[in-house]
């Protein structure tokens, strides 16, 4: 009996060695759907490391943040990445993160990071923008508006679609642009201001997909009507890398003037309690390093936080970077964020 249980014993600890072995030998990246990156540069961290890597979408960033806080005993990976500035308190609160600082941090602007104690360092950022259809503005010799509040005005009426705030994070993230333009309190609020878009007849729909390719009027869209459009400084570039024909330009603008558009800022930290935080903090290196940040323009069509990383040549010629985005603080955001969406709802969907 006593040799039967030595045995087993042996074996017992044989398996869960082995098992400690396979969980150092992989690091799992929990992140949104969204995430893509070319599989020469995610084989080239596995080359370099040892490790496999595997990844886990889990949903929108916020569905992933509340995931991640939920099994926050019982971590879903070893690093997790996409939580941007509109649910990074709430992750930061919900104490998902332990702290990490990155020597690649040095080539990164102090103005994106965002936690002092470095349980999470940012890895891109991507602006929320009005965009717009060149030939449209040409072709009725119209000026694209300089403002927000120049979209109330009548020339304006009917040719601007919107995403829903509580269904789109592009529409999140133009709702929080006009927060940080108008305000909540005083004479004329961000409420006002949509209040005057309703009037000049803006179109909001649930998503992106639905308004960037079923109402925008940019040239192909056969269903669009609407010359004016909440997307991204990015999708100009992203027009003409797609194109049938890249060398006739750009058929799309970004209106990036001072305080029209908000950035969205994407973190990365180590999950408290991964099985592997060795790999973990390998892993944040590396979307860190000069590989990983050139190869995210044209993979998820945001730009690098590095500022040694050259750009695509499409990034080059045809993004244009907001020099003075719309700012709000994310303790603000994650403190109101709910509040905020629900009284734009009583007064855009009423």
């Amino acid at each position: 009996m006593i040799r039967r249980s030595l045995i087993l014993l042996t074996l017992l600890f044989s398996v869960s060695r082995a098992a400690f072995a396979q969980a150092q030998a992989t690091v799992v990246l929990v992140t949104h759907d969204s995430f893509a990156a070319s599989e020469a540069v995610l084989e080239a961290f596995e080359a370099e490391t040892g490790m496999r890597l595997e990844v886990l979408r889990a949903g929108d960033a916020g569905k992933m943040v509340n995931q991640a806080i939920l099994s926050k005993n019982n971590p879903l990976g070893d690093v997790l990445y996409g939580v941007d500035n509109t649910f990074l308190s709430r992750a930061l609160e919900g104490e998902i993160f332990e702290p990490y600082q990155s020597s690649a941090l040095e080539f990164v602007d102090e103005a994106f990071l965002a936690d002092d104690t470095y349980r999470v360092s940012p890895v891109d950022y991507g602006d929320v923008c009005l965009n717009y259809d060149i030939g449209f503005f040409e072709d009725h010799e119209l000026d694209l508006p300089a403002s927000l509040q120049d979209l109330t005005q009548s020339q304006y009426e009917r040719l601007l679609v919107v995403q829903n705030p509580a269904t789109s994070s592009p529409g999140l993230a133009f709702l929080l642009a006009t927060v940080g333009a108008f305000g909540t309190e005083g004479e004329y609020t961000y409420l006002d201001f949509w209040e005057d878009l309703r009037l000049n007849d803006v179109l909001v729909v649930d998503g992106w997909s639905d308004a960037y390719y079923g109402e925008f009027s940019a040239p192909g869209r056969d269903t669009g009507s609407r010359p004016l459009v909440v997307s991204y400084a990015s999708s100009p570039p992203a027009e003409v890398y797609f194109s049938e024909d890249p060398e006739s330009g750009a058929i799309t603008g970004a209106i990036v003037d001072a305080n029209t558009c908000f950035r969205q800022i994407e973190y990365v930290g180590v999950l408290a309690g991964a099985a592997n935080p060795a790999g973990a903090r390998l892993l944040v290196d590396f979307m860190l390093s000069e590989a990983f940040q050139e190869d995210l323009p044209l993979n998820m069509f945001v730009f690098p936080v590095r500022a040694d990383v050259e750009l695509p040549a499409v990034f080059a010629e045809f993004a244009t970077i907001p020099e003075a985005p719309a700012v709000v603080d994310p303790a603000e955001i994650e403190q109101h964020r709910e509040a905020w969406i629900q009284a734009w709802t009583e007064v855009m969907l009423r």
